[in-house]
């Protein structure tokens, strides 16, 4: 089949990572390559990459196409330094397919797709429901088509993994017919639960307690976004996010939820363009705004300032309930994993979000927690406790491989 490129935009950053599918193979026997990441695109442009077996490579060495990054690098010029890099080098193989996340795929597209214009249209068309996401996932398929008309392209939505949600987990308690026009909760981070779930099924539950399903799961994924999903029998039941991505957890810079009356006093009260409060509500709230310090974790429990300490103790305590609220969705919990950014490296907000778990019957590990094991449950613990590195981009190249292939891969991994 040759190689996959994954890309995953972002609006000041252009991630990717390239896959190989050798002759023969099934569709999910995938090789990681190369993984990379364009950060402070527009403004201060650097480049990291990193081989299969996650060494950090001198970009200079790999080949003259990625070169120096410029400070204004763009995420167009980024592109195409990419592709003349694989270009120059045929060790690297053909390109057969790129696969792209993309945030919102609305009430249609709840399954990967081959990207042409109708679809890529219609995409568009939901912008207004992730302004600060969806835009930049679609730029580069713009780009790439342009670039290599050619060249086959998939897109792969964080909203399809909750797609099979109950209609009351999906439903706000407005007039009907904001719900038939498409006002619904539609959930995201889906392409990193799919991943979560399928290895606890697939590959931790098996290796650590012979167990062959999960039952009743809560995935925490703790970044600069954050959310939970509850999972029941591999499949999502309630998100905390829901109809955009600033619902739910309090997160690097977003709010999270806040109560409806209080964005109306700031536009009718405060006078607030709504332009301001979009900017407040994603850019300038969260961990930074309560800590006047930073919206990153690390810079936080590194920090002395009691603000730092007031911030984490909020992040926390609205992960806690929040738990809550997803075990009642569930009738209860058999596992709760912690993933990305904060989740995977940040031992004291586990053991905080843990010990406010123990009603439910979490028992933390302390040494396995500092340790960053995967098992970090105590052994009394009635909960089974897991951290698991997410990998967002091997399930868009495992999707995009499967629609090369003809294959209905979200039934056959639903129904496996």
């Amino acid at each position: 089949m040759g190689e996959i490129l994954v890309i995953n935009s972002g609006s000041s950053s252009l991630k990717f990572a390239l896959f190989d599918v050798s002759p023969g193979a099934e569709p999910v026997d995938l090789q990681l390559r190369y993984r990379g990441h364009f950060a402070g695109l527009g403004s201060q442009g650097r480049l990291t990459l990193k081989d299969g077996e996650g060494r950090t490579l001198d970009v200079a060495s790999v080949g003259p196409e990625l070169g120096e990054v410029p400070e204004d690098l763009d995420h167009d010029t980024a592109l195409s330094r990419l592709l003349a890099w694989f270009e120059a080098h045929p060790d690297l193989g053909d390109i057969s397919a790129v696969g792209h996340r993309i945030v919102h795929g609305g009430r249609d597209h709840v399954e990967p797709v081959r990207l042409d214009g109708t679809v890529l249209e219609a995409l568009e068309a939901l912008v207004p429901l992730a302004p600060l996401h969806q835009s930049y996932g679609l730029a580069p398929v713009r780009a790439l088509a342009a670039l290599r008309p050619d060249l086959p392209q998939v897109a792969c939505f964080d909203t399809a993994f909750h797609a099979q949600q109950p209609d009351v987990a999906r439903t706000f308690p407005l007039p009907r017919r904001y719900r038939d026009a498409g006002v619904i909760r539609y959930g995201f981070h889906g392409l990193s639960y799919d991943y979560i779930n399928r290895t606890l099924n697939g590959w931790i539950l098996p290796a650590h307690r012979g167990e062959a399903t999960a039952g009743r799961v809560i995935v925490a994924h703790l970044g600069n976004g954050a959310s939970l999903c509850a999972i029941r029998d591999g499949r999502s039941v309630a998100s905390t996010m829901g109809f955009t991505a600033v619902e739910g957890l309090m997160m690097g810079t977003r709010s999270g939820s806040l109560d409806p009356g209080l964005v109306l006093h700031l536009i009718l009260q405060e006078g607030m363009p709504p332009e301001a409060v979009q900017r407040l509500l994603y850019k300038e709230s969260g961990l930074l705004g309560v800590s006047g310090i930073s919206g990153d974790m690390r810079e936080l429990l590194q920090s002395e300032a009691p603000e730092a300490a007031e911030a984490i103790e909020l992040f926390v305590y609205r992960i806690v309930c929040e738990i809550g609220s997803m075990a009642a969705a569930l009738g209860g919990l058999d596992h709760l994993v912690f993933t990305a950014g904060i989740g995977e490296r940040a031992a004291p907000v586990r053991a905080a979000v843990a010990r406010g778990c123990e009603w439910l019957g979490a028992r933390l590990a302390p040494t396995a927690n500092d340790a960053h094991a995967t098992d970090i449950a105590a052994a009394d613990s009635r909960v089974g406790l897991w951290v698991i590195p997410t990998d967002e981009e091997r399930m868009i190249a495992r999707y995009t491989a499967a629609e090369l292939a003809g294959l209905d891969e979200v039934m056959q991994s639903r129904l496996s």
